[in-house]
């Protein structure tokens, strides 16, 4: 029975990281011929369960997630006329306006996510993840707080 409660917990805690949305399943102690009987019942079952609490302050997490998104929102500024524009698209998302070298600019859609701006750069899956400017490692950003760094040598900061 201790295996069964652990197994349980583990599948509990497991959803709870899972960005996925759940699916009904029926109740594991329920019996195979009473499934279709019980599985409405069981939302409303975990719904008072302790171990489902977690999930259910993931709601606000969009809401957490728009204050994620304006934190990046605006101009950021490189070395040498590099620049990062970050503006909120209507549909969900960001795009992202950049010069990221002396000769290559562009613009790119985009997703803030916790580790940072997430995009997609001539085939490539980039990053542009909080720093200040001593990570950027650029001279001309050192000591400024507030920075994305989306590899070395490449960074913007907000002044």
């Amino acid at each position: 029975m201790n295996k069964l409660a652990f197994a349980l917990v583990a599948c509990t805690l497991l959803a709870a990281c899972s960005d996925r949305a759940p699916t009904d399943t029926p109740a594991a102690d329920a019996p195979a011929s009473d499934a279709s009987a019980t599985a409405p019942a069981a939302p409303e079952r975990d719904a008072s369960d302790a171990t489902d609490a977690t999930p259910a302050p993931a709601t606000p997490a969009p809401a957490d997630g728009a204050a994620l998104e304006a934190d990046y929102l605006g101009r950021w500024t490189g070395v040498e006329g590099m620049y990062l524009v970050v503006a909120a698209k209507p549909g969900g998302g960001v795009t992202l306006e950049m010069q990221w070298d002396l000769d290559h600019k562009g613009t790119f859609d985009g997703s803030v996510t916790a580790e940072g701006l997430r995009f997609m750069r001539d085939g490539v899956a980039e990053s542009a993840v909080r720093t200040d400017g001593d990570a950027t490692g650029l001279k001309y950003l050192a000591g400024k707080k507030d920075c994305l760094t989306v590899k070395p040598g490449e960074g913007y900061c907000r002044d």
